[in-house]
């Protein structure tokens, strides 16, 4: 079965508002990150301001799915580990900002299917292809589980990324610098190949081919992140 927009399921919160917390959330950002980080972002008008989009993002550090979505009006669902959501008052915050618990049992069914719920809902969905964070800011190999909800879901894909976040809390730290940081969105992928499977060589080739539109918008990230320094 295919997904696409407008099928929505108002079970869930709405996607296209934020709620109090997230708001409050960002009111506070925008007030810290470009003084403490000098935080600048460009590209948001590949944002859809309606529908669903799955944006797939480089990792550099913890502080990463807040960058990503700060200029936008809209919220958007990452992905956490269950056992997170049975802590006290983090398993609330996590649960009023969107995040998609992940079960470490089953982590490839269950955060596919979960992925596919939100964006079925109309919602945002941030992952992070390489599973985990970079140690010298080079963007990774990218993990192919992505493929399976693009396969499913006819929806957009959004490379996005991201510069200066693995100086600012690299990892392994757990002290934040003030470090400049860039994020670059580019525009929505091309979908016709994501959409029929393939053999291991071709899932290959379009595991690549994103990464290296996530990998183009990181390095013009870093190239911007790089002169505003130099000034």
């Amino acid at each position: 079965m295919r997904v696409g927009w407008p099928a929505v399921n108002r079970s869930v919160d709405d996607p296209t508002h934020r709620n109090i917390l997230w708001r409050f959330a960002q009111v506070i950002a925008w007030i810290v990150f470009p003084i403490w980080f000098r935080y600048r972002v460009r590209g948001l008008e590949h944002i859809p301001q309606h529908g669903p989009a799955l944006l797939l993002i480089n990792h550099q550090s913890y502080l990463d799915p807040l960058f990503v979505p700060l200029r936008y009006r809209r919220p958007v669902c990452y992905l956490a580990r269950d056992d997170l959501f049975r802590v006290p008052v983090v398993g609330t915050i996590l649960r009023a900002t969107y995040v998609i618990p992940v079960n470490r049992d089953s982590p490839g069914k269950s955060s596919v299917v979960r992925c596919i719920q939100r964006l079925e809902s109309g919602f945002l969905v941030g992952i992070f292809p390489e599973g985990t964070r970079t140690r010298d800011g080079v963007v990774g190999r990218f993990r192919p589980g992505f493929l399976a909800i693009l396969r499913r879901c006819d929806v957009p894909v959004i490379p996005i990324g991201i510069a200066g976040s693995n100086l600012a809390m690299p990892r392994g730290s757990f002290w934040i610098r003030p470090r400049s940081v860039r994020v670059v969105i580019g525009p929505p992928l091309e979908r016709p190949e994501f959409t029929h499977p393939g053999d291991r060589s071709e899932e290959s080739e379009l595991v690549d081919s994103a990464r290296q539109q996530v990998v183009r918008c990181q390095a013009e990230a870093e190239r911007w992140r790089t002169r505003r320094e130099q000034v």
